[in-house]
C-alpha cells in the first residue's frame, strides 16, 4: 500500500477513504492522530493492527462540534457541556457513558467513550466531510514517542495506512487532557495542556487525580479507562533516566534563587559524571536539558554526548512542544542512554513530567546520592518521593 501525503487539498479524498473503511492520519493541536470511522468495528480493528496496539486500550472519538456528541453517549451531564463550552475546540477529552451506536471495538470493550473536538482547521474540515465521528489514537507505533510532525507518522506507518493529512508541526506536542465524568467525582485520567486547576475552576468542584497517573499505570488485570494508563508509552529506543535533587522534589521546585542554582549544579554534575562513565564503556549518550541550564553541560561538548535543549523551564509548554521530537531524534541517532533533568509538576508541568517519567520507565534518580550505574541498579532512589498530586 502506498501512503500519500496531502494538506487541506486532500480533505475530500481523505473523507472518502474513511467512508470506505480505510485509515487516514490527521493533524491536531496536540499530536497527529490515526483516524478511522469510530462507528465501524472493522475500522477500529485496523487502527489497532496498524499501530500494534492492544485492543483493550480505548480509542478517542473525535467530533467537529458539541452537537455531534449526543448520539454517541447515553448520558450527557451538565458538567460535560460546561467543559465543552469552555475548552472545545481544544486539547480536552471527556469520558462519558457510551451509546449503543459506538462499538466496543472503539471503546476497548468499555461501556464508556472518550470524546474530544480538536483545534485544527484541517481536521475539523476532515471530520465534517466524512459525516462520521473519527476514532483516533496517536499516529505512531504503539509504545513509541507520539508524532508531532507528518514525517514522524510517515516513518512509523508508511505502507500501513492510505493517507496522511499534513498541516505542519503541532502546537502543543503532548496528548490531550482526559477527564472522566462517569463517576461521582470528576477524575483526571491523563494530564495535558488543560490543567487540573482549570478543570476544577470551570466545574466549581474538586477534580480527583487517578492514582494510576502517579503510579505510572494501572495495576495488572485492571482495564484502562483511557489511553496511556496501562501499557508502555512514549518510550525512546534508548534507556532513559531522570535526575533531580531531594530538595527540589520535596518542594516541587519552589526554590530560592540560591537553592535553584545549587540544585542545577548538582543535577548537571551528576549527569556529566554518568555520561563520562557510559562513554568510557563505549555507549552513545544523550542529555536533555532546558535553556536555563544548558550552559552547565558545555563541559560535555568535547565528549560525544548529544545535548538537546527542549525549551524554557519557565514555560513548560515550550518543553512539551519539543519533547517527543527530541526523543525521536535520539532514536534516529542510535542513542543508547539518555539522561534528562526533572522539572516541576505544577500546571502544565504535570503533563510534561508525566510523559517524561513514562518515557523513562518511571526511573527518576537523586543527584544527592551520587548514583553510578542507575540502570544496573534498576530501582529509583526516589521511589518514596512521589510527584505532587494535590495541584
Amino acid at each position: 500500500m502506498e501512503t500519500i501525503v496531502k494538506g487541506m487539498e486532500g480533505v475530500q479524498q481523505a473523507a472518502e477513504i474513511i467512508r470506505r473503511g480505510g485509515l487516514v492520519a490527521f493533524p491536531t493541536e496536540t499530536v497527529y492522530g490515526l483516524g478511522g470511522n469510530a462507528l465501524d468495528p472493522e475500522a477500529s480493528r485496523k487502527i489497532y493492527a496498524a499501530k500494534g496496539r492492544p485492543s483493550d486500550n480505548p480509542l478517542i472519538v473525535h467530533v467537529s462540534c458539541i452537537d455531534e456528541v449526543p448520539p454517541l453517549v447515553s448520558e450527557f451531564p451538565d458538567s460535560a457541556r460546561k467543559l465543552m463550552e469552555a475548552f472545545w475546540p481544544g486539547p480536552l477529552t471527556i469520558v462519558l457513558p457510551k451509546a449503543a451506536i459506538v462499538p466496543y471495538e472503539t471503546t476497548g470493550g468499555l461501556e464508556t467513550v472518550a470524546i474530544r473536538c480538536p483545534e485544527n482547521r484541517v481536521t475539523l474540515a476532515f471530520i465534517k466531510a466524512t459525516g462520521v465521528p473519527i476514532a483516533g489514537p496517536s499516529a505512531n507505533t504503539s509504545g513509541k514517542p507520539s508524532p508531532t510532525e507528518a514525517a514522524h507518522v510517515y516513518h512509523d506507518l508508511q505502507g500501513k495506512i492510505e493517507m496522511i493529512l499534513d498541516d505542519g508541526p503541532v502546537g502543543i506536542g503532548v496528548e490531550s487532557t482526559i477527564i472522566d465524568l462517569t463517576g461521582d467525582v470528576p477524575t483526571l485520567l491523563r494530564p495535558g495542556a488543560i490543567t487540573v486547576e482549570e478543570l476544577s475552576e470551570t466545574l466549581g468542584t474538586e477534580v480527583r487525580i487517578d492514582p494510576a497517573i502517579i503510579a505510572g499505570g494501572v495495576k495488572e488485570g485492571v482495564h484502562p479507562k483511557a489511553p496511556g494508563m496501562k501499557y508502555r508509552h512514549y518510550a525512546p529506543n534508548a534507556r532513559m533516566a531522570l535526575v533531580t535533587t531531594r530538595l527540589s522534589k520535596e518542594r516541587d521546585y519552589a526554590l530560592s534563587e540560591e537553592e535553584r542554582a545549587e540544585a542545577d549544579q548538582m543535577v548537571a554534575a551528576c549527569i556529566v559524571r554518568l555520561v563520562d562513565a557510559d562513554e568510557a564503556a563505549g555507549l552513545r549518550v544523550g542529555i536533555i536539558c532546558c535553556e536555563e541550564t544548558w550552559a552547565r553541560y558545555l563541559s560535555a561538548g568535547d565528549r560525544r554526548a548529544d545535548i538537546k535543549v527542549i525549551g524554557r523551564r519557565s514555560d513548560p509548554l515550550s518543553m512539551t512542544h519539543e519533547l517527543f521530537r527530541v526523543l525521536r531524534e535520539f532514536d534516529e541517532d542510535g542513542t543508547e542512554r539518555i539522561y534528562a533533568e526533572s522539572y516541576s509538576d505544577r500546571g502544565v508541568g504535570f503533563a510534561l513530567m508525566n510523559r517524561m517519567r513514562k518515557s523513562a520507565g518511571m526511573l527518576e534518580v537523586c543527584a544527592d546520592d551520587q548514583p553510578t550505574d542507575v540502570f544496573r541498579n534498576g530501582i529509583s532512589p526516589l521511589a518514596g518521593l512521589q510527584p505532587h498530586a494535590d495541584k
